[in-house]
Protein backbone atom coordinates (compact mmCIF):
# COMPACT_ATOMS: atom_id res chain seq x y z
CA UNK A 1 0.00 0.00 0.00
CA UNK A 2 1.63 3.23 -1.15
CA UNK A 3 1.36 6.34 1.00
CA UNK A 4 1.30 9.74 -0.63
CA UNK A 5 2.74 12.68 1.30
CA UNK A 6 0.56 15.76 0.91
CA UNK A 7 2.50 18.13 3.19
CA UNK A 8 5.63 17.90 5.37
CA UNK A 9 7.12 20.04 8.12
CA UNK A 10 10.40 19.67 10.02
CA UNK A 11 11.19 21.02 13.49
CA UNK A 12 14.68 20.94 14.98
CA UNK A 13 14.98 21.23 18.76
CA UNK A 14 18.38 20.71 20.38
CA UNK A 15 19.45 17.21 19.38
CA UNK A 16 15.98 16.05 18.30
CA UNK A 17 14.33 16.42 14.93
CA UNK A 18 10.57 16.14 14.47
CA UNK A 19 8.96 15.38 11.13
CA UNK A 20 5.24 16.00 10.62
CA UNK A 21 3.82 14.45 7.46
CA UNK A 22 0.24 14.65 6.23
CA UNK A 23 -0.25 11.44 4.28
CA UNK A 24 -3.02 9.85 2.31
CA UNK A 25 -3.52 6.14 1.78
CA UNK A 26 -6.34 3.74 0.99
CA UNK A 27 -7.72 4.10 4.54
CA UNK A 28 -7.77 7.91 4.53
CA UNK A 29 -5.53 10.72 5.75
CA UNK A 30 -3.22 10.68 8.76
CA UNK A 31 -0.55 12.86 10.26
CA UNK A 32 2.59 10.86 10.94
CA UNK A 33 4.77 12.43 13.64
CA UNK A 34 8.32 11.11 13.74
CA UNK A 35 10.86 11.94 16.44
CA UNK A 36 14.46 11.29 15.46
CA UNK A 37 17.24 11.26 18.07
CA UNK A 38 20.60 10.07 16.75
CA UNK A 39 19.72 6.95 14.78
CA UNK A 40 16.54 6.16 16.77
CA UNK A 41 13.09 6.97 15.41
CA UNK A 42 9.72 6.83 17.12
CA UNK A 43 6.45 7.42 15.30
CA UNK A 44 2.82 8.04 16.05
CA UNK A 45 -0.07 8.33 13.62
CA UNK A 46 -2.91 10.79 14.22
CA UNK A 47 -6.03 10.38 12.09
CA UNK A 48 -6.70 13.59 10.16
CA UNK A 49 -10.32 13.55 11.36
CA UNK A 50 -9.22 14.38 14.92
CA UNK A 51 -6.60 17.03 14.09
CA UNK A 52 -8.68 19.87 15.56
CA UNK A 53 -9.06 17.98 18.84
CA UNK A 54 -5.36 17.02 18.84
CA UNK A 55 -4.24 20.60 18.20
CA UNK A 56 -6.64 21.91 20.86
CA UNK A 57 -5.16 19.51 23.41
CA UNK A 58 -1.63 20.67 22.48
CA UNK A 59 -2.72 24.30 22.88
CA UNK A 60 -4.11 23.49 26.35
CA UNK A 61 -0.75 21.95 27.28
CA UNK A 62 1.11 24.98 25.89
CA UNK A 63 -1.13 27.33 27.89
CA UNK A 64 -0.56 25.32 31.09
CA UNK A 65 3.19 25.44 30.46
CA UNK A 66 3.13 29.21 29.83
CA UNK A 67 1.15 29.77 33.03
CA UNK A 68 3.82 27.93 35.02
CA UNK A 69 6.59 30.24 33.77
Amino acid sequence: MDDDIICSEKIIADRKTFFLDLKSNARGRVVRITEKVSSNRDRIMVPAEILDEFISALQDIRNANNNEN
